[in-house]
């Protein structure tokens, strides 16, 4: 309150000096004048005058400048007596401020809501009451979920150096080029608030740290259990989507279960995807040609040559959409369900899509659930479209990804903390080399189909431990895949 009287001070002493100088120039620009006594109206000096009008002249000026000078003085005293009751007036409107924002966080403090009454979080860390050493500053880089697991991570890490995180800044400058900023994604308000402690809205002049990524900055294991829960914390209760966002996700699950039970499909089979991957199965020659190319215009991406066979051998390419549909009918998956098509435009488009939809005819996308205005806002903003489908994916019956990437595993883990909702975690490796025996009329149906079924038997999202391996951390289960730590059976697991 002191620093803000004190700018007020100065603010105002600025104001003063400034209406100091209007009062002088609307005297120069109205043509006011301050007239001295008649005995001194005599014509203006001039170089050929005589010597005793000189006299005469200066006594003139320094009247002149006597009056002037007293007015000035009274204008000062009378702006300074208005400043005095301004500045006394801000100061009573900003404590009833402060009083209104202490009022209005009181409830979250005390632990109102659902959420901060359950038993996982009355097990956190109590709010800390601490002499901040500084202030992290993160830029979180690549697309929404990697930033957004980044950002747990940061968390994290700021309450180990006992520093205040300030609000993270979004990736602008990724593959996807999309400008969007926290606040339009997450609802920044709630952020802070359910951090307290942990996060500054904004810089001050203090020591700051800057961290220009912000992912894989944190061990999946080997880490002190409060620390994995305020991960958890984070992630699930803190990072809620911004209200627009929000709203609208929450309005294609309404959608969605009037119809029924529906499976999100995180299909990844965008073209990005397959150039950056090498991945071509299925593709035509110029389609080929041209996924090549894109590779090779982006001098940042270093893997130029890529075979495909070989890679989609050792399941390291997302599943075509025609493998995708085997997959799913082979694992009993009802054809009748609603498919939901979590991802970008569809390489190939319809032509690639016709296995899928002739397996499962129920197949949309939020394009074809809302009407085009429902959408528009979002347009050209892909790490809001990836929010929606985010919630939807993690709102379903099933969730089933085709490719190991960060949305897949933040999903995946989402849907463990709530209960271990059935997740088909795909596996790649064995459905391709299963699918290709199928073709070659090496296996029937029924044994494709139970040969499927057992691959896939413990691959549902059912309660398991991390896989750790010591030196290896791109090897072992991501941490946010498998939140053990804070699942409520996880001493189960061993």
């Amino acid at each position: 309150m002191e620093q803000l009287n004190k700018q007020l001070e100065e603010g105002f002493l600025l104001h003063h000096h400034h209406e100091q100088r209007l009062i002088n120039h609307r005297e120069v620009a109205n043509g006011d004048k301050l007239e001295p006594p008649e005995s001194y109206n005599e014509k203006p000096y001039y170089d050929d005058e005589k010597p005793y009008s000189k006299i005469k002249l200066m006594n003139k000026l320094h009247f002149i400048n006597t009056m002037k000078a007293e007015k000035m003085k009274n204008a000062v005293v009378s702006k300074l007596r208005i400043a005095k009751i301004r500045d006394l007036a801000l100061q009573f409107i900003s404590m009833l401020l402060l009083l209104c924002i202490l009022f209005h966080w009181k409830p979250l403090r005390g632990g109102g809501g659902d959420v901060a009454d359950s038993d996982f979080y009355k097990s956190l860390p109590p709010e800390r009451v601490y002499e901040s050493n500084g202030y992290l500053m993160i830029s979180s880089n690549g697309g929404l979920n990697q930033m957004r697991s980044g950002i747990c991570d940061m968390v994290a890490i700021a309450r180990y150096l006992n520093v205040t995180l300030i609000v993270p800044q979004l990736d602008n400058t990724s593959f996807w080029n999309d400008q969007s900023q926290f606040a339009d994604i997450f609802n920044v308000d709630y952020f802070i608030e359910s951090l307290r402690d942990e996060i500054l809205p904004r810089i001050k002049s203090f020591d700051v740290l800057h961290l220009t990524k912000s992912d894989a900055r944190l061990a999946n294991n080997g880490v002190p259990e409060e620390v994995q829960k305020l991960r958890c914390r984070v992630n699930y209760q803190a990072l809620r989507f911004a209200s627009p966002i929000e709203k609208l996700a929450k309005k294609i699950v309404r959608v969605l279960k009037r119809n029924g039970p529906f499976l999100v499909l995180h299909l990844r089979y965008e073209m990005d995807m397959l150039a950056f991957s090498g991945c071509n199965e299925g593709c035509s020659a110029e389609e080929i040609r041209e996924l090549t190319a894109m590779r090779y215009a982006y001098p940042w991406w270093k893997v130029k040559e890529i075979d495909s066979e070989k890679v989609r051998r050792e399941g390291l390419c997302p599943l075509t959409p025609e493998e995708t549909a085997m997959a799913l009918r082979a694992l009993d998956v009802d054809p009748k369900i609603q498919i939901y098509i979590a991802a970008g435009d569809i390489y190939g488009g319809e032509r690639r899509l016709a296995s899928l939809r002739e397996a499962f005819p129920r197949l949309v996308k939020k394009e074809t659930l809302l009407p085009e205005k429902d959408l528009t806002p979002f347009r050209n903003h892909s790490n809001q479209m990836a929010a929606l489908d985010y919630h939807v994916a993690v709102e379903a019956d099933i969730f089933a990804p085709t490719y190991g990437g960060n949305m897949a595993k933040v999903v995946e883990g989402h849907r463990r903390f709530l209960g271990h909702r059935k997740t088909i975690l795909l596996d790649r490796k064995a459905i391709v080399g299963l699918v290709d025996r199928y073709k070659n009329r090496d296996m029937s149906w029924d044994e494709f189909s139970t040969a499927m079924k057992e691959a896939h038997s413990d691959k549902m999202g059912q309660p398991t431990r991390r896989l750790e391996i010591a030196g290896k951390p791109k090897d072992e289960d991501y941490f946010y895949t498998n939140p053990q730590e804070c699942l409520p059976d996880h001493h189960l697991q061993d």
